[in-house]
């Protein structure tokens, strides 16, 4: 599934199946097909989407001090990181905070 989040604050964001899934579930939410995310609802989406990328980077600080500790350097991190994939969800759900307007997806 891909998930296309829309606004009237911000030009529409894509994302694939899993990522999408992710993003739902650091905020709070079942993976859905239709959904709505009220301006009201926006701040805690924000602060769970912060929480997620902070514990990413925590998992991966603290496997690179269980390497240094072993003696052994961590494999590189591949791909994007969340920091980087969320950011622009971020973006767009400040704009819509801003703009007191909804952001939605499936519709």
């Amino acid at each position: 599934m891909i998930y296309k989040f829309k606004s009237k604050a911000a030009g529409d964001l894509i994302m694939l199946g899993p990522n999408g899934d992710a993003l739902l579930r650091a905020i709070g939410r079942e993976p859905a097909a239709k959904g709505i995310i009220e301006p009201a609802d926006i701040a805690a989406a924000v602060l769970g989407i912060e929480r997620a990328i902070a514990a990413d980077e925590a998992a991966r600080a603290e496997a690179e001090r269980e390497a240094a500790a072993e003696g052994r350097t961590l494999k590189a991190a591949e791909g994007v990181s969340s920091r980087q994939r969320l950011w622009p969800m971020v973006e767009m759900l400040r704009r819509a905070q801003s703009a007191k307007e909804p952001i939605v997806w499936g519709v």
